[in-house]
């Protein structure tokens, strides 16, 4: 392995990920966005005849032969089928529409690609590779457009992380696991356990406090969550802590209640901690797809978004949604979750994801 190879595949992220861990937690999201749509080459060899595999060697049967007779496709028969020019011609351009729909792009995003790929192939003997050059490009950029993805942490004041988020994202679990990466990083952290309904939520928190070594602040269930904010950030002031981190409800069924107690909050913070560094973080669920665009919506009209906590992006084939987000809020995620240990909630890097997407 050459020297540069070898730096590639142990490039890191923030909290430490490896482009190979990233990559495998995408297998999903990469066989729904790019694989059918570039042409995989099994899946390129599979729509010409069925297939068989052997060894190294793709054997595929003849269609319309009915003996058992077959033929072998070598390492360079395969590069020339891949390497064979497309037409893009309408029925190619909707089948490609469909997948990236399927993918959950989302269908503003997914306008724009097509119109744009229409464009640059126009006229032109594009290969699979090329609409797989395309839609690296186009992606990078949809991702380029959204603000700065590294989480804001200042040294030398108090840094608030306000979370939201619906019941049910993984929001309590992506608090404590971002409390234990800050505490990694020799972080004095408090969390205020601000869904003061839900006695579940808050019992969760005390575990994860301890799973942390993090401090919590919470009050008796059915507090007035301002207050719960108001102590905590008292409590940061005086005993000096680096991090705030606030849960908060998420019972989106009742908008108006929670869209008010969200504003509530926002407003005890600003008046109490009006120099602090502040991050509003929205956790959101990955397989939910488009309808996390919605909730982005929801929650945004209260509390002005600085990034996205994108949960589950290992377990589904939706991890296109990220592009939608970019695209359509221009908020960026900041953080990902790729699976249920303690340590796998990582940094989202855009460079990182569309090398482990595409390669």
């Amino acid at each position: 392995m050459s020297q540069e190879s070898n730096q590639k595949g142990e490039k890191k992220s923030f909290w430490g990920s490896t482009l190979s861990k990233l990559k495998s937690a995408l297998s999903k999201t990469r066989a729904a966005v790019v694989d059918p749509v570039t042409g995989d080459s099994t899946a390129v060899i599979q729509s010409i005849a069925p297939a068989t595999h052997e060894g190294s060697t793709i054997k595929t049967e003849p269609i319309g032969m009915a003996t058992p007779e077959t033929t072998a496709f070598t390492q360079e028969n395969v590069s020339t089928i891949i390497n064979r020019p497309l037409v893009i011609d309408d029925d190619y351009l909707e089948d490609l529409e469909d997948k990236l729909i399927r993918a959950d792009l989302g269908l503003a995003t997914v306008d724009t690609l097509m119109k744009h790929l229409r464009q640059h192939s126009k006229s032109k003997n594009w290969a699979h590779h090329d609409v797989q050059n395309f839609l690296k490009e186009e992606f990078s950029q949809i991702l380029a457009a959204a603000p700065s993805h590294k989480l804001s942490i200042k040294d030398d004041q108090l840094n608030v992380i306000l979370i939201v988020g619906v019941n049910g994202t993984g929001k309590t679990t992506s608090i404590g696991k971002l409390c234990n990466r800050l505490r990694s990083m020799n972080k004095k952290v408090l969390i205020a356990a601000g869904d003061t309904f839900r006695a579940a939520a808050e019992s969760q928190l005390e575990i994860w406090a301890e799973r942390s070594n993090c401090d919590l602040l919470r009050l008796p269930n059915g507090s007035d969550p301002g207050a719960v904010v108001y102590q905590a950030i008292k409590k940061a002031k005086d005993e000096n802590y680096d991090i705030l981190v606030i849960d908060t409800a998420g019972r989106l069924h009742n908008k108006a209640n929670l869209m008010a107690e969200l504003g509530k909050i926002q407003s005890v913070i600003n008046k109490n901690a009006d120099q602090a560094n502040f991050e509003v973080l929205l956790v959101l669920d990955a397989s939910t797809g488009q309808n996390g665009i919605q909730q982005a919506r929801v929650f945004s009209e209260t509390c002005p978004l600085t990034g996205v906590i994108l949960t589950k992006l290992d377990g589904t084939a939706k991890g296109g949604v990220i592009f939608s987000i970019a695209n359509e809020l221009k908020i960026p995620v900041k953080l990902i979750g790729l699976g249920e240990k303690i340590d796998d909630l990582q940094d989202f890097q855009p460079e990182l994801f569309i090398e482990a997407l595409f390669e």
